[in-house]
């Protein structure tokens, strides 16, 4: 069984990872609009989650040309996000460059053009007819947002940049204590070339022109040898334990796991609960993410959370068929819409993030009261 690594490990590991690889250029900033966010929120006692969204890129190159990439349009994160702020949270939204935004995911990364949407009548551009309600709803719902200031958005790109910016603005919402929440949506990389193995230049497709060592006079992490490219990764260090422990430990964090085997969705999860000792793990398989997701907490067990079936959107990836493999017949736990009715025929699609972020927001008011509870006993 794999064992957790000491705190001084663990501790140790963070600080050479922020040694040796520098801060985005625009971490000073962010920081900055961060901390004023948060401190207003606090002075008004709201909740606030911080929402990871989107996947991160490994650069190969210091002047990049060439990365590997996550798989992730950022939609569970961009959609997660709206349902938090009808929840009443303020939400910072941390998520990958150019990836789906809140309000603005309804009309872009779309297979129409967003210009689709519009005419021209009078010499000015309106919004056509047939999609006047929907998107009067969507604009009113954003500056609701923007009005009450209950929205920030920040940006990533590489792991590096993701992982400097979760650690700064984990640690300014420390104060918050257990009205702070971590969404952490993102499809973070597991592997990545350290700064001081990384080519400056591209890499090269003939050996002839290739670089065989670096400005440090290391082997580069990628590299050309032959008419094959060589990639020798390393792991990027275990974080989700240093937030748990010491960037917010009060703070309720939510993790997600995306498995392909039905089979294993349930025990991975139950195993990173475990190993993180965080409050919940999200699994969900890549073929069902749409429809079905599975909570695993210490608070709650094992709980289904299913769109049904008559009100399910559509997806090109996905196999409604797999519904239910990974479940073991443990029907009776599944969630569906309270006000759901018998016959949902003809009634408009439920995204599954509707229903999972009030579950969320029920158990994170219910981790506050029992911190509320303890802190009451202690002090009688």
């Amino acid at each position: 069984m794999e064992h957790l690594p000491s705190a001084e490990t663990a501790e140790a590991a963070e600080s050479h990872y922020f040694t040796q690889n520098p801060p985005p250029k625009n971490l000073k900033s962010n920081v900055t609009l961060a901390r004023e966010f948060i401190d207003r929120h606090a002075e008004q006692g709201r909740r606030l989650v911080l929402v990871t969204s989107g996947g991160t890129t490994v650069p190969l190159e210091t002047q990049t040309v060439r990365y590997i990439d996550n798989f992730s349009a950022g939609t569970r994160g961009a959609t997660s996000a709206e349902y938090f702020l009808q929840e009443g949270y303020a939400v910072i939204f941390l998520h990958r460059q150019f990836s789906l935004l809140p309000y603005s995911r309804h009309y872009s990364h779309n297979t129409r053009s967003f210009l689709d949407f519009m005419k021209e009548e009078n010499g000015r551009v309106v919004v056509d007819e047939q999609h006047q309600e929907e998107m009067l709803r969507v604009l009113r719902q954003y500056s609701v947002a923007k009005k009450e200031n209950r929205l920030l958005i920040l940006s990533f790109v590489t792991i590096t940049e993701y992982l400097w910016e979760l650690r700064e603005v984990a640690k300014l919402m420390r104060p918050l204590g257990h009205k702070a929440m971590f969404y952490l949506a993102a499809a973070v990389s597991d592997f990545f070339v350290p700064q001081d193995r990384m080519v400056e230049h591209k890499i090269q497709s003939s050996e002839e022109f290739s670089q065989n060592t670096n400005r440090n006079g290391k082997t580069p992490a990628a590299r050309t040898e032959g008419r094959s490219l060589i990639i020798d990764l390393e792991p990027v260090p275990k974080f989700l334990k240093q937030l748990v422990d010491g960037w917010a430990p009060e703070g309720m964090i939510v993790s997600f796991k995306l498995e392909t085997d039905p089979s294993m969705l349930v025990k991975k999860a139950q195993y990173s609960l475990e190993k993180y000792a965080h409050h919940l793990v999200i699994g969900n398989l890549l073929m069902t993410r749409k429809w079905e997701v599975v909570f695993v907490s210490a608070l709650e067990g094992e709980k289904w959370i299913r769109v049904p079936r008559n009100r399910r959107s559509r997806s090109v990836s996905g196999v409604e068929a797999w519904i239910g493999r990974a479940e073991a017949g443990k029907a009776e736990n599944t969630v569906q819409p309270k006000a759901e009715a018998q016959d949902t025929q003809g009634e408009p699609i439920i995204e599954i993030e509707s229903l999972i972020i009030p579950e969320i927001a029920e158990m994170h008011t219910k981790l506050i009261e029992q911190a509320q509870a303890t802190k009451a006993q202690q002090k009688s």
